[in-house]
């Protein structure tokens, strides 16, 4: 299998909402982690229950290519965008129902042609302001919650 198909394996996995399609593309020892991770993952049940949350909250997400994946014999950087609604609670998150795109990078280890280790990279302040939770970079909410979270204010100096 090539790099281009074992990636678009695992965007397959994620998209097609079935545990099972993971193992043809992820080794045994999986290492797995994201923003939404609190510790990394391993192995193909941990992976699973990951998703299936995932796919629980959002039941129509999708993970889509973005661009040219860089790679080598041994490692792989993949752009992608994860695309889903909001439609069940997430981790103490209320439904939203909100529509969101998050762009994101894989960057992935092989083994024996499968993935060994996968560390998925995305901005979780903008997944956050999408579902309305956070406020927009740049504006007054913003700002007050870097108040509150003791960053202050500083007045512009001449």
């Amino acid at each position: 299998m090539t790099v281009d198909e074992l990636i678009d394996g695992w965007e397959a996995a994620w998209s097609g909402k079935d545990t099972s399609a993971f193992e043809a593309v992820i080794a045994p020892d999986l290492h797995y982690e994201d923003p939404l991770t609190d510790e990394p993952l391993e192995g193909f049940d941990n992976l699973a229950r990951h998703a299936e949350r995932l796919w629980g909250a959002f039941p129509d997400a999708r993970l889509e290519r973005t661009g040219a994946r860089l790679c080598d014999e041994r490692f792989v950087a993949a752009p992608a965008k994860l695309l889903g609604t909001h439609r069940a609670p997430l981790q103490g998150l209320p439904t939203t129902n909100r529509f969101v795109v998050v762009h994101c990078v894989c960057y992935c280890e092989l083994e024996h042609g499968r993935l060994l280790r996968v560390r998925a990279f995305f901005d979780l302040y903008d997944a956050a302001t999408q579902l309305g939770v956070l406020p927009a970079r740049g504006t007054l909410g913003e700002k007050a919650l870097l108040m509150l979270r003791g960053f202050g204010l500083r007045a512009n100096r001449p």
